[in-house]
């Protein structure tokens, strides 16, 4: 292992925090002088709120709970621009959103999916990216982007088993 991944280590636990998370993006998108219109912050304040990832279109239920009238495109369009400034994640063999837990910096990071519950745990220490990067430049390959998504069983899930 390189002497630098020894020097990235970032691992912490995040608890749920979704008026802090909202708040956070706030602030990153005043100082990068980006647009959060109302829905783009409904959309992020649903992500926020799910105690587990979520999907597009029960987004544009709860959506249409409030706005009858709100279309695919118009939450497609919010979560391109909540994806694209890093504030949230898409779960690509789920096909749902996460908040990400470090709205205001752009980065890597691989998540722990429940197969049982489906919640998904942001792992945050950047160790794993730093490794893939590495090993990618070892291989002669320019990586452009990331997504490890680990699928298995939570330890909530898996007590439920083991005590039954």
């Amino acid at each position: 292992m390189s002497p630098n991944l020894h020097q990235h280590v970032q691992r912490h636990e995040h608890r749920h925090d979704a008026r802090g998370f909202v708040a956070a993006v706030e602030v990153a998108c005043e100082s990068r002088g980006l647009r959060l219109t109302p829905l783009r912050l409904r959309v992020l304040g649903l992500i926020a709120a799910a105690d587990k990832p979520i999907k597009a279109y029960d987004l544009l239920d709860q959506l249409r709970a409030d706005h009858g009238n709100a279309a695919p495109p118009t939450v497609y369009r919010a979560l391109d621009f909540l994806l694209e400034n890093g504030f949230i994640h898409k779960l690509e063999s789920i096909n749902a959103f996460v908040g990400c837990h470090h709205p205001e910096e752009a980065h890597q990071v691989p998540f722990l999916i429940c197969d049982e519950c489906s919640s998904a745990a942001e792992l945050c220490d950047e160790r794993v990216a730093l490794l893939l990067g590495e090993q990618a430049r070892e291989r002669g390959f320019t990586a452009r982007a990331q997504t490890l998504e680990v699928h298995g069983v939570c330890r909530t899930c898996a007590r439920k088993h083991n005590s039954g």
